[in-house]
């Protein structure tokens, strides 16, 4: 049995997603194989998390009627939750996929602002966990001081918990700079953000995430780099892989999709390169499925036979 992995997610979403034959302007554009989902970053690592056999809880903020409906979509997953009241309305977020063109089109609403009790609210929550992983991911809605993931590493160092962390800018700043993170998970974007310049080459690319990893901070980086696979700087080395070649059916929450696995490999004991394997598995077996974040588990392992850079151990 693995440790608890408790995600928090403080400006979660209802994802919406269908297809079109092709999006026009002007024109209504009808849509079908219409979906909704519970989303947002931590949302979706538990909803894989608890697919792949594992035990979590959501830990979300949430607000009016469209709050009250995520909260259906995640009991009606399994998924268990702890949900902090908002004044505000949860936000609803709307993928289409073009079939005509085959590109894919996001519309994320910023949400709702939260007040100084609202966010304190989810950091008082944080203090009531005792064990295991704290995945802490996704953007930070507005009203929430850039400096909360920070505080919610202060409160993990003092719990003993194990943090995770996927997010970017400021917010992704201010939590480097107190450090004590077990994982970070920037896209190949947001690091560079971070590290103020490119890293269009690979030696550039492992340089900045060593200098990073050995500063402390960070136990284990993987930097995600869309088709081009990812980058884990650990210790003293760095592991790169090619993407997995897969139909892309939707790209929504498939970076939570790889930390979702890789979080929870590394719960259960694997070593992290077996763990950035099995992350990357997951994340091209949630690029195969329409919708946000849907992994199948049987899909997930038999991507992970293929990256042959790392022995095969099944996380079951």
């Amino acid at each position: 049995m693995s440790p608890v992995i408790t995600t928090l997610t403080l400006n979660p979403t209802i994802d919406l997603a269908s297809e079109a034959k092709a999006v026009q302007p002007v024109r209504k554009v009808r849509t079908f194989n219409e979906r909704q989902d519970p989303g947002g970053g931590g949302v979706n690592v538990s909803r894989v998390v608890r697919e792949f056999g594992g035990e979590t809880l959501a830990l979300i903020l949430a607000g009016g009627v469209t709050g009250r409906f995520l909260e259906e979509l995640l009991d009606e997953a399994g998924v268990p939750r702890r949900s902090i009241p908002i004044a505000g309305q949860t936000r609803i977020s709307h993928t289409v996929l073009d079939q005509e063109s085959g590109l894919e089109y996001r519309f994320v609403a910023q949400g709702p602002e939260v007040s100084a009790a609202e966010w304190g609210a989810a950091l008082q929550a944080l203090e009531e966990i005792d064990r295991g992983w704290l995945v802490a991911s996704g953007s930070l809605p507005a009203g929430a001081p850039a400096d909360f993931y920070a505080r919610a590493a202060a409160i993990a160092q003092r719990r003993g918990l194990h943090l995770v962390l996927d997010t970017s800018g400021d917010a992704f700043r201010a939590a480097m700079e107190h450090g004590g993170i077990e994982v970070a998970k920037p896209s190949l974007g947001e690091f560079e953000a971070f590290i103020g310049r490119e890293l269009r080459e690979t030696a550039a690319l492992e340089q900045a995430a060593m200098e990073l990893v050995r500063s402390g901070r960070v136990r284990h980086l993987a930097v995600t780099l869309g088709h081009n696979g990812a980058l884990l700087a650990s210790g003293e080395t760095t592991l790169r892989l090619p993407a997995l070649d897969v139909e892309v059916k939707g790209a929504v929450g498939a970076g939570d999709s790889f930390l979702a696995a890789m979080t929870m490999a590394l719960a259960r004991g694997r070593d992290v390169k077996d763990a950035f394997a099995w992350g990357m598995a997951a994340g091209a077996a949630a690029v195969s499925s329409p919708g946000t974040a849907h992994p199948a588990r049987e899909t997930v392992v038999e991507l992970r036979r293929r990256i042959t850079q790392v022995p095969f151990v099944d996380v079951a």
